[in-house]
């Protein structure tokens, strides 16, 4: 089969821009599709493109004239998920392929997509299932496949639950890195001028914080990869100095986190890393962080969310502000630059802008990063909080916008918003 996998275009939109002229919420990153370049890695025997929309936002029109594709497959996070039927229907309207979509909205609200111009909703890992659907629709046969339900619009969707393992990461095959090669000098985290290639050596996370959006596309299970996996996918990007490992939780198994450090030391790996990891990770396993750092570890991201107990009890983070506090003294010491993440939830007062800016100044948090609390579909925050939600439109989903009423006048929740943000970025080195 001719099979086209769509990145879609930034399309987020954003209120402090539209109402105040606030146009400093930009995303800083363009990082490869790396979800597309694993799906077609295990697509052997059939033809695959990958086109990128963030890079070549008109190429849709001659990608389906000059390539024909049979299947067209599409990958959406929540604000990306109305611009996708956009893109279906303008697909439907100019091809006769079979339309599929996955992606972290179609795990979390798989109904969304539920609609006519969607045949198939990839629910959860697809690598493997995609894989056996496509060969399903190749031999002409009906696909019965475990984690995609057909679209059935004015009926509820059904589908058959899959039990995911590691057999789902397929591991003996690699990511197709080469179908986006005319893309990857646009790759780049822009702030700090570094290119990057990106690897999973993990799926899904052990922790169930009731914001994220991480547990559905394993069905809340924790999966490592293959260690000579990994090492190959690291190696194939031999151009690329920083590798980002996408993982949820880079660390999330210990021993295998070690077992990769050192087989990256035993393959002569050249290379810089940059890895999600707990705090409470790092405060009981700082042998671990030392010895990734002497493998070329150079910055990891952290969930840090908030800087006081209750909070952090709210989300369900299962973690504590003391122990955030001495992972960051841990990491100082080793020389790991610190990207922190915080949320700054809609009912913020200035008092508590003012306390979260200057925890991350006294802290001497490298690179903070900052996101507004986002009840997104599918979640277990979106259930407690649906009847408070004022905007709908998942456009706006872009977890820089406020979809709940703020406490601040509006105007001034984003003025001290982006404040935080402009000082983060003027300091931020990695």
């Amino acid at each position: 089969m001719r099979i086209l996998l769509i990145n879609p275009p930034n399309c987020g939109r954003s209120i402090p821009e539209e109402r105040y002229g606030i146009d400093s919420l930009k995303q800083i990153f363009r990082g490869e599709p790396l979800a597309l370049e694993t799906l077609a890695g295990n697509l052997t025997e059939h033809q695959v493109e990958i086109l990128d929309l963030k890079v070549e936002p008109g190429g849709l029109a001659e990608q389906l004239q000059s390539f024909v594709p049979e299947l067209v497959g599409f990958t959406a996070m929540t604000c990306e998920a109305k611009t996708v039927l956009k893109l279906a229907e303008q697909v439907r309207q100019n091809s006769s392929a079979q339309i599929v979509v996955g992606g972290s909205h179609a795990s979390c609200d798989p109904e969304f997509f539920n609609q006519d111009v969607i045949d198939w909703i990839v629910i959860g890992l697809g690598k493997q299932s995609l894989r056996e659907l496509v060969d399903a629709l190749a031999e002409g046969r009906e696909p019965a496949v475990p984690g995609i339900a057909r679209s059935q619009p004015g009926a509820k969707l059904r589908w058959q639950t899959r039990r995911y393992n590691r057999a789902d990461l397929v591991c003996t095959t690699a990511p197709r890195y080469d179908l986006v090669e005319r893309y990857r000098p646009e790759y780049t985290l822009q702030t700090l001028g570094l290119k990057m290639g990106l690897v999973a050596s993990a799926a899904g996370c052990p922790y169930d914080c009731n914001f994220c959006c991480i547990a559905p596309l394993t069905d809340g299970r924790y999966l490592t990869a293959e260690i000579d996996a990994v090492v190959r996918d690291i190696q194939a990007l031999e151009q690329t100095p920083v590798i980002r490992l996408v993982d949820a939780n880079s660390f999330g198994n210990p021993t295998h986190a070690l077992q990769l450090a050192e087989a990256l030391a035993a393959a002569g790996i050249k290379k810089q890393y940059l890895a999600d990891v707990r705090s409470d990770t790092v405060v009981r396993h700082p042998d671990l962080l030392k010895r990734w750092k002497e493998v070329g570890l150079r910055a990891v991201v952290i969930g840090f969310e908030e800087i006081d107990d209750k909070t952090l009890g709210v989300m369900n983070k299962e973690n504590s502000a003391a122990t955030n506090r001495a992972a960051i003294d841990i990491l100082h010491k080793l020389g790991i630059t610190i990207v922190g993440d915080f949320i700054i939830a809609p009912d913020y007062s200035e008092q508590q802008f003012e306390q979260l800016g200057e925890f991350v100044r006294q802290q001497e948090i490298e690179l903070p990063m900052y996101t507004v609390l986002t009840p997104l579909p599918g979640t277990q925050l979106y259930q407690q909080m649906k009847q408070k939600i004022s905007i709908h439109d998942l456009d706006y989903y872009t977890l820089t916008n406020a979809v709940l009423p703020t406490r601040l006048e509006e105007e001034l929740f984003y003025q001290r918003y982006a404040a935080l943000l402009a000082e983060g970025h003027k300091s931020a080195k990695v």
